[in-house]
């Protein structure tokens, strides 16, 4: 049987590596980002069908023109919300406008396209659905990157809500979340930001990524020195944290 996965930012990192490691499953995939060029040479290295669609999530019209395409593929069987960015700085100075579009990408597509595709899959009664978030939404807060930090919260919070109404309703459908710590993608590149500790590779994050949301895994936290600083963290006052947060945060200015 025909089974294909939509991945949001596959056009790089940790998206990336789950196209390559969902069509090494088996799957068909469906590429999306706004670099079509690097999609299409994705595409052609995979062995299985991959539909390349450029998009620019930032805008709500573009979302609905992806779930339209799709909306009548009863094969649709994964969607994987990963497309996402970061930013450094003190919150009085950085651009109102770059935060727009962060909040757009990060919140607002990852919000409309679970909520388009979530019914299809409910009518069906199958269908997984993986949002990235990040540790960032497990924490308290991330002073340097607060409106990063705020938006994989929302993330972390609206589906770990809808997974638990999915239960009430008796749904196999899964939505769950990656919450990874530092991975070597261009993540810190965009943000403009350098982690002051070596991450984890997009390749790893990605398959156990994949086997954990196929294993029913609701919160999937690759690493097992990051699940353990986040598990330190809860024990902290909120004031000590964010202390150590910031004196964290700020080293990653360039």
């Amino acid at each position: 049987m025909k089974r294909t996965a939509i991945i949001t930012g596959a056009s790089s990192g940790i998206g990336r590596q789950m196209a390559i490691d969902l069509d090494l499953r088996g799957f068909d995939t469906v590429l999306v980002a706004r670099r079509g060029e690097r999609l299409q040479k994705l595409a052609e290295s995979l062995r299985h069908n991959a539909e390349v669609f450029e998009c620019d999530l930032s805008k709500a019209e573009e979302c609905q023109r992806l779930y339209d395409a799709y909306k009548d593929r009863e094969d649709i069987l994964v969607l994987i919300n990963n497309a996402g960015f970061g930013q450094v700085g003190f919150f009085d100075e950085t651009p109102l406008e770059r935060e727009f579009d962060m909040i757009d990408v990060n919140v607002k597509s990852v919000h409309m396209l679970t909520k388009l595709f979530l019914k299809d899959f409910m009518e069906r009664d199958k269908g997984y659905i993986l949002n990235v978030a990040s540790t960032a939404g497990l924490l308290p807060a991330g002073p340097m990157m607060s409106t990063y930090y705020a938006t994989k919260a929302y993330v972390k919070s609206l589906t770990l809500a809808i997974n638990e109404e999915l239960k009430q309703k008796g749904s196999k459908v899964w939505v769950c979340t990656l919450c990874p710590g530092p991975v070597d993608t261009e993540f810190n590149e965009v943000a403009d930001a350098s982690f002051s500790i070596s991450g984890i590779s997009a390749e790893y994050c990605a398959k156990y990524a994949i086997r954990k949301m196929f294993e029913r895994e609701l919160v999937i936290v690759p690493g097992a020195g990051i699940k353990a600083g986040v598990a330190a963290s809860r024990f902290l006052p909120t004031r000590l944290y964010l202390k150590a947060a910031n004196s964290f945060q700020t080293k990653k200015v360039k």
